[in-house]
């Protein structure tokens, strides 16, 4: 047999990623021989798998690795624990290095843009276990998969404009191609949640699994309106978060289970079986030709809206992200009416300005 080159890039010792290739199965869970899926796994659950400026790095090499990988299906992005995916960019290392350096920040977005970009451009498709929350630029990573099998617990927002950034690292781009251009406003805007309830009824997700066991029995999330029904204005209430006592309550059913993958796990092995029954150029082409849709926007934006970011991190970012590293879980923004007063007055953007809208500045 004739050697192969390896094509691979040196790779640096890991630390945020781990990177496994795991046995493909037949869809009688047999494991088939010489073939595999790769698995890329987010190790951050204790600050929600957000991504440190090596993380990014760490993905980029990985998602190179798995698409010179010859005997790889297919490629799993998820992440550690049960509670996120991704929160987006560490807010820590947001606060505490970049803001107020905008040329450092324009560097780091050049990375950031590589990652999302590497993911839209895999030789292999891209399926995204969202075990949790997808958040910021979670979401945006998330977004550009090819697939996404759910947790029914997880929740799917934006945050740009509720922590001083705007969500151009590709939620401006994707969205508005999922869920439409008003709902993509309401998400990018307001950055409310989303259930995955709702996110899969408006196009976002290939599929939703209950991970959430009580009494030995699975149990789709309680704190969502899971029937299909209309409320009084003709609304669709199916996806939408309950309110009130039947909020509570769901979240007591949550605190009384526990959450179990099983069911998550065996739908994105499913769909990796699925994958590897096909021709795999064929597949290879269709998967590039669809990512077009996503290409067109984001190559389009992504130095332009990097450019933006970058001097952003001297005025509204520098304020968000300090406001929500040293703030507490009741309050993580700035005081919006006040820095929205101080700006009407003509008050310039300074230390003097971001000191009196953090958190705690005010009674």
């Amino acid at each position: 047999m004739t050697d192969l080159k390896s094509h691979d890039l040196p790779a640096p010792e890991t630390r945020w990623v781990k990177y496994e290739a795991r046995p493909a199965r037949d869809p009688e869970g047999r494991t088939v021989e010489g073939l595999h899926n790769v698995w890329i796994t987010l190790d951050n659950p204790s600050q929600l798998n957000s991504y440190t400026t090596e993380a990014v790095k760490e993905v980029i090499l990985a998602l190179r690795r798995a698409s010179n990988d010859r005997a790889a299906v297919a490629v799993v992005f998820t992440a550690a624990g049960d509670r996120a995916f991704c929160s987006g960019g560490n807010t820590k290392e947001y606060a505490e290095y970049y803001s107020g350096r905008p040329l450092e920040y324009r560097q780091y977005m050049r990375l950031f843009n590589d990652m999302v970009s590497a993911l839209l451009a895999c030789d292999k498709p891209v399926i995204c276990r969202a075990n949790g929350m997808r958040v910021g630029g979670g979401q945006e990573i998330g977004m550009a998969c090819d697939f996404t099998i759910a947790s029914d617990l997880a929740v799917f927002s934006q945050a740009g404009p509720k922590h001083g950034s705007a969500p151009d690292g590709g939620a401006t781009d994707f969205l508005p191609l999922f869920v439409g251009i008003e709902n993509a406003m309401q998400s990018g805007t307001l950055c409310e949640p989303w259930s995955a309830h709702k996110f899969y009824r408006l196009g976002g997700l290939t599929g939703v699994v209950p991970v959430l066991r009580v009494d030995g029995r699975w149990v789709p999330n309680p704190t969502v309106v899971t029937d299909r029904w209309l409320d009084e204005f003709g609304r669709i209430v199916h996806g939408e978060f309950k309110t009130g006592p039947e909020l509570k309550a769901g979240k007591d059913t949550i605190k009384r289970g526990s959450v179990d993958f099983a069911m998550l796990d065996a739908a994105v092995e499913a769909l990796c079986t699925k994958l590897m029954d096909t021709v795999p150029e064929c597949l290879s082409k269709t998967i590039e030709s669809l990512r077009k849709h996503k290409l067109v926007h984001w190559d389009r934006n992504r130095e332009t809206n990097r450019a933006w970011l970058a001097l952003n991190m001297l005025s509204e970012a520098k304020a968000g992200f300090r406001a929500f590293n040293s703030g507490n879980k009741e309050r993580r923004e700035v005081d919006f009416r006040e820095l929205r007063r101080r700006l009407a007055q003509g008050e310039p953007w300074g230390d003097e300005l971001i000191a009196a809208i953090t958190p705690g500045a005010r009674p």
